[in-house]
């Protein structure tokens, strides 16, 4: 019988978000990792640079473990930030710099999620008074969620870029079809909500 470990499902659940979120970067230009493709600005590299500020300030500052000990970033959440400042890279963030802050939060986050045990108590600090107090295991449950939603995104971008899909390398969880069946599947879903529509 195999022995449950709550804690390492969790964990690989959200290490596959994170592979996820840094591999939709992979063989895209400068441009094409910046570039807003939505009337939002969403873009593939702020969203890495989010995800990574998400998982610092949530398995960091909330169980008492901040990961910038004396100067945050302009964007960080305690420097009053211009909004959506975290969810863009300025044009002296590199891409580099933004994945090589996403591997660090891992590193950080994951001794944070080794070291306390799943019902271990944090505090977050920018929410209400009344809903400060979590565990770890509600705040993995949450990042999880937050970093597969993220993941989706990114997929949806990759795709309007470049066509390519899927959640990992040589895992495109698609049917199989060339260019010519998913151009007829397309055409047909267009008729389909045009004639719904009238």
């Amino acid at each position: 019988m195999i022995e449950p470990n709550p804690k390492a499902d969790l964990l690989r659940y959200l290490q596959e978000a994170r592979d996820a979120m840094v591999w939709k970067l992979d063989g895209l230009s400068e441009y094409d990792i910046r570039r807003p493709l939505t009337p939002t600005g969403t873009n593939l590299l702020g969203l890495v640079k989010h995800v990574a500020g998400v998982e610092l300030a949530y398995f960091g500052d909330t169980f008492g473990r901040p990961f910038f000990d004396e100067e945050p970033p302009f964007w960080w959440y305690t420097e009053e930030p211009e909004p959506n400042s975290d969810m863009w890279a300025t044009a002296d963030e590199s891409r580099d710099q933004i994945v090589g802050l996403y591997r660090q939060a891992w590193e950080h986050s994951n001794t944070t999620i080794a070291t306390m045990t799943l019902d271990a108590i944090g505090h977050v600090p920018w929410w209400p008074q009344k809903r400060r107090e979590v565990t770890l295991h509600h705040i993995l449950v949450r990042v999880i969620s937050d970093t597969q939603r993220h993941a989706g995104h990114a997929d949806i971008l990759r795709e309007l870029i470049d066509g390519s899909v899927g959640y990992a390398p040589g895992k495109d969880d698609m049917p199989p079809g060339d260019q010519a069946w998913w151009e007829g599947h397309r055409s047909r879903l267009e008729r389909v909500a045009r004639e719904v529509n009238g």
